[in-house]
């Protein structure tokens, strides 16, 4: 530890390219916290060494800081390349600039809130640690937001996620940087601060450790997660997609009868407009549980939308959600439907370029379980968006075709954020993917079992009961902010004060 700090001492001498070099290498190594390698600790190492270079100099700070970010997101999002490969002929080559894009932009956001920190604070490093959280919070809310590889998320494999309950993802980066701050805190003058902290830190995780696991309730519904396993390049060829549509229909048929049935995202590969004769297959191997499957779907007004269907005995369709936040660019083009006002066709979507967000209620009712919210795929990483007014739901259900990202980073990190949303709720999540993984996740965040990734199969699970309302779940984000806006304003008097 302390050669590290001798390095960031001696970061000062560094020409401008061996500079912005270990910056990048620092950031590409802070992204290793996420999943699936899960080393948080290198992220906090990494951040300490990021805000022991901060310079005075606004422009310089910035620079400094977009090159960490490019560096982590660059690590981080590498699974962005996935999609591009299904079809590698075709869109192989925008691979490499969609990975370089993504990064860029996402730093972009740090090093803006980096400047204005300097601009406020010069050279503080308590600013600008703060200034990243702000980002952080930007990132998750501006252009419909991305909160995928927020900072917080290093923390999901540790006692430290239960925190998410409180204050949500953003209060997990908040410790993130606060983490940062103090152990570079431990080479300076503020040594004995930054050790308090830690300590205090520390403490906090013993103190989150959630209760042991309970076995689950006799009278507990069992629900039964099937997993096709269908690769992506497969999942819509006429040649292939009755395999997969037949081989759910036999392992929803299989054993005994569950109390609930959940397909993954899309699981049946035609419109629900004209499936019938395979619904009622479909109700047949279910057996009078209820089925809840994926499907696309098309209105009166030719708009197409990514369902779920809570499908009861016969085939009676009972409950249809349709998803409400859209991928950009992937599920729809922004601006569309405005652009076809106006005239210009072939963007919208009632042209056929891409989803509608869907209207329906975001709660659907599952028969002798209660109700569930609903979360198709990417809605599962907006933390703000889960929950409402309303009553207490019994579970979260979240379907999702995982299969667009590949067998590297990208599904486990999705599933870590799933693992964060049970923990904000305190709600249990049924977690059905294409290709996996499947997992029945409890209300601490715990996997209770599990399908692995690209394993075809079904597994039945008791459904653990939920906790007691959270405080994130009442009150969202506006803890969080709120202390964050009480620092940021301290940081700004003394910065101020120390000014005069």
């Amino acid at each position: 530890m302390r050669k590290i700090a001798n390095a960031a001492l001696r970061f000062a001498g560094f020409s401008p390219w061996a500079r912005y070099c270990s910056l990048l290498l620092a950031g590409a190594l802070a992204g290793l916290g996420q999943a699936p390698q899960d080393y948080w600790y290198l992220t906090i190492i990494a951040l300490a060494g990021l805000l022991a270079a901060h310079p005075q100099s606004a422009r310089v700070g910035a620079l400094q800081v977009w090159v960490f970010g490019l560096g982590y997101f660059a690590v981080a999002l590498r699974w962005i390349v996935e999609p591009f490969l299904v079809d590698a002929a075709a869109t192989g080559w925008m691979a490499p600039f969609a990975i370089v894009l993504m990064a860029a932009g996402a730093a972009l956001f740090w090093a803006l809130f980096a400047y204005l920190a300097a601009r406020v604070a010069p050279g503080s490093r308590i600013a600008l640690a703060l200034a990243i959280v702000w980002a952080e919070l930007a990132r998750a809310l501006v252009l419909t937001g991305f909160p995928w590889a927020l900072l917080g998320h290093i923390w999901v494999p540790t006692p430290l996620a239960q925190l998410a309950a409180l204050g949500g993802p953003h209060l997990l980066t908040l410790f993130t940087l606060v983490s940062a701050w103090a152990l570079c805190a431990l080479f300076g003058p503020a040594r004995i601060a930054g050790g308090a902290i830690l300590i205090a830190l520390l403490g906090l995780g013993v103190w989150a450790v959630p209760p042991p696991a309970v076995p689950a309730l006799p009278d507990a519904p069992i629900v039964r997660l099937v997993q096709p396993n269908a690769p992506q390049d497969q999942k819509w060829d006429p040649a292939h997609r009755e395999i997969y549509l037949n081989r759910m229909i036999t392992m929803t048929g299989q054993g005994a009868r569950p109390d609930l049935v959940v397909w993954p995202e899309t699981a049946v590969p035609y419109l629900l407009n004209h499936v019938q004769g395979d619904l009622a297959l479909m109700a047949d191997a279910a057996r009078g549980a209820p089925l809840v499957f994926g499907i696309q779907r098309r209105d009166e007004n030719l708009r197409y939308f990514n369902s779920l269907i809570v499908m009861g005995p016969g085939g009676l369709l009972r409950s249809t959600y349709d998803k409400r936040h859209l991928v950009p660019f992937g599920e729809y083009i922004p601006g569309g439907d405005l652009l076809g006002r106006l005239g210009i066709h072939g963007l919208a979507t009632s042209d056929g370029a891409g989803f509608a967000a869907g209207t329906t209620s975001p709660r659907v009712s599952l028969p002798g379980i209660g109700d569930a919210i609903p979360l198709i795929c990417y809605e599962g990483i907006f933390a703000e968006e889960i929950g409402g007014a309303g009553a207490r739901p019994r579970l979260l259900m979240l379907i999702t075709n995982d299969a667009w990202f590949g067998r590297g980073a990208g599904p486990y990190q999705h599933l870590a954020q799933a693992r964060l949303r049970a923990i904000e709720q305190g709600l249990p999540m049924v977690r059905v993917a294409n290709t996996g993984v499947s997992a029945m996740i409890d209300a601490y965040g715990r996997i209770m079992d599990a399908l692995p990734l690209n394993t075809q199969g079904a597994l039945d699970v008791a459904l653990p009961p939920a906790r007691a309302v959270t405080p994130y779940a009442r009150y969202g984000d506006r803890m969080l902010m709120a202390i964050l806006a009480v620092l940021t304003l301290c940081c700004i008097v003394v910065a101020r004060r120390d000014s005069d």
